[in-house]
């Protein structure tokens, strides 16, 4: 069974730093085609990070200030959020595909089959 367990969210200033970590059980995160999401109140699911096959894509909105990397030996991927905005401010979710050659061109979120329940992330001004 498969299980991916976020962690690492939080309340933060603007101009703050976080990082997220989505800890893999049933699951290999070394070589899979992984993401983090984000859900903001009354808005759509929205990819933010996506890595794997050797290629890494940021939303626009987040490049430049987001790192999506990961620890083959402790099965973990991890998103750095840096200069964070009150806009970043949503549940972020981690999402792995069932096979690696989903990347690249994954982007949307029927491309990964598994979630975790998602971490809190709320900035403020």
């Amino acid at each position: 069974q498969v299980q991916l367990v976020e962690s690492g969210g939080g309340s933060v200033q603007a101009g703050g730093s976080l990082r997220l970590s989505c800890v893999a059980s049933g699951y290999t995160v070394s070589g899979a085609c992984m993401a983090w999401f984000r859900q903001a109140p009354g808005k759509e699911l929205e990819a933010v990070a996506v890595d794997g096959v050797g290629e890494t894509r940021y939303a626009d909105s987040v490049e430049g200030r987001f790192t999506i990397s990961r620890d083959d030996a402790k099965n973990t991927l991890y998103l750095q959020l840096n200069i964070l905005e009150t806009e970043d401010s949503a549940m972020y979710y981690c999402a792995g595909a069932i096979n690696y050659w989903a990347c690249p061109g994954s982007w949307s979120q029927g491309d990964f089959s598994y979630w975790g329940q998602g971490t809190q992330v709320t900035v403020s001004s």
